[in-house]
């Protein structure tokens, strides 16, 4: 995520390394690399300038502190104006109502139906009932897709196989969210790949039928600039309430979420980071920001463990770990949850100073499939009991998950040192004495 854009900034930044104090001269040439990578990375030229200008302004009128160096003083200024840039507060979605009605909006292949879902399963964790209703006629997939979705998140789909009448279907849809008392009624409509009058005049209609209490955008982030002008087509006629970025797990070069709240004066309130059902956030401007400028994002890597791990399976796994008790079962159930909470790199650039590291490495989600594949390889007694994995249990281990020996070798040590660690740990868990060196913290 923003990983040219970062990478750029921090040789922005570089240039003022060793210097003693910020002047005219040698803040010029930072500012204009600062500006040069927000260009690259697609951002209005006006945005960019005026930012530019602002950060230069700022950093000129400050007196550099003798535990502050100029460097670490204009990374302050430019993080907490990328933070105002990016919308400045964090905007919630206004839920009240009687049901609340979200209109989704958006272009075709933006990922509408697919955060229509997203949006449903966030918002159902947060205890509202909630409902979908498929309003896109002109694409029957669009309907058959949020069926499916709403069958993997147990979320009901109001949807009218005969009508052809996207504003009575919306209708429909809210009578029958109030006869069942459903608290949030999120509605998906038509898509197309271009902007066009019947498209805005269609959902301009179903607002006016509705009155939802939010419109929100979604806007592949992908797109850039373009994304940014779409935006203001749509805002003209829905003066919609907020946007939902998606594929910022991909290359993003930055540029519409750093140019869509000056554009529109409208926050972006969610982005999609992945595929998956679990992969929505809410957005932060302030932890982007930070993120942008390589210094990670801890607390929504907390807050995403805590949506994925259940407390009491937590509990056991740790009680498990303490006694000795940990199986290739319960690591596999670990690994299964660690997936669930996103992209593997974008995970790692969330732990401070971690995201510079990675930012050149190949760190793909299949990075789990060969330790997958081992241990559906297994018996169910090897797994429980990985003591009896003697040397032609290993072999037939290996040519079943289509490894080799040395990885299934690797596997086996490696699981082996852990539950040594723990059960060191666990008898100095309550005793008051101070932690071993254990090999890993030398």
């Amino acid at each position: 995520m923003f990983e040219s854009l970062s990478s750029k900034l921090d040789k922005a930044f570089k240039t003022l390394k060793g210097q003693g104090k910020i002047t005219e001269i040698n803040v010029a040439e930072t500012i204009k690399e600062i500006r040069k990578a927000l260009l690259d990375a697609d951002v209005n030229y006006k945005i960019a300038k005026q930012f530019t200008d602002t950060v230069k302004e700022k950093a000129l009128g400050q007196n550099v502190l003798t535990a502050v160096s100029p460097g670490q003083l204009l990374v302050k200024i430019v993080n907490d104006e990328l933070a105002l840039l990016l919308g400045g507060q964090t905007a919630d979605v206004n839920l009240n109502g009687n049901p609340a009605i979200i209109l989704m909006a958006g272009l075709q292949g933006s990922g509408k139906t697919t955060h229509t879902a997203k949006l449903a399963s966030f918002i159902k964790k947060k205890g509202k009932s909630v409902m979908m209703a498929a309003a896109d006629v002109y694409r029957p997939a669009a309907i058959e897709q949020l069926k499916v979705l709403g069958a993997q998140i147990d979320v009901p789909v109001y949807f009218e196989n005969e009508n052809k009448n996207p504003v009575s279907i919306a209708q429909n849809a809210l009578k029958k969210a109030k006869e069942e008392g459903v608290k949030v009624l999120i509605v998906d409509t038509a898509g197309r790949l271009s902007i066009d009058e019947e498209m805005m005049a269609e959902i301009g209609n179903i607002k006016k039928a509705l009155s939802p209490q939010e419109i929100l955008f979604v806007v592949d982030a992908m797109t850039g600039q373009d994304a940014v002008n779409t935006a203001k087509a749509f805002n003209d006629v829905l003066n919609f309430s907020g946007v939902i970025l998606t594929k910022l797990d991909g290359d993003t070069r930055g540029g519409a979420a750093l140019s869509i709240k000056s554009i529109v004066d409208k926050p972006i309130k969610f982005i999609g980071t992945g595929e998956k059902i679990e992969a929505l956030d809410v957005f932060h401007p302030d932890r982007m920001a930070q993120r942008i400028l390589g210094m990670g994002d801890i607390v929504s890597l907390v807050e995403r463990a805590q949506q994925v791990f259940d407390e009491e399976e937590a509990e056991r796994i740790q009680k498990k770990l303490l006694k000795d008790q940990f199986t290739f079962e319960d690591f596999y159930t670990q690994i299964q949850q660690i997936k669930k909470m996103g992209n593997l790199k974008d995970l790692m650039a969330m732990i401070p100073g971690v995201g510079k590291a990675v930012k050149d490495l190949d760190i793909s989600d299949d990075s789990f499939k060969h330790i997958e594949a081992i241990i559906n390889s297994m018996t169910p007694a090897e797994r429980k009991t990985p003591d009896i994995i003697n040397g032609s249990r290993r072999k037939r281990i290996a040519s079943g998950s289509g490894t080799d020996i040395q990885k299934v070798n690797q596997l086996l040590k490696q699981f082996e040192d852990m539950r040594k660690m723990m059960k060191t740990m666990s008898k100095f868990q309550g005793s008051g004495r101070a932690m071993p060196n254990l090999p890993f913290m030398r």
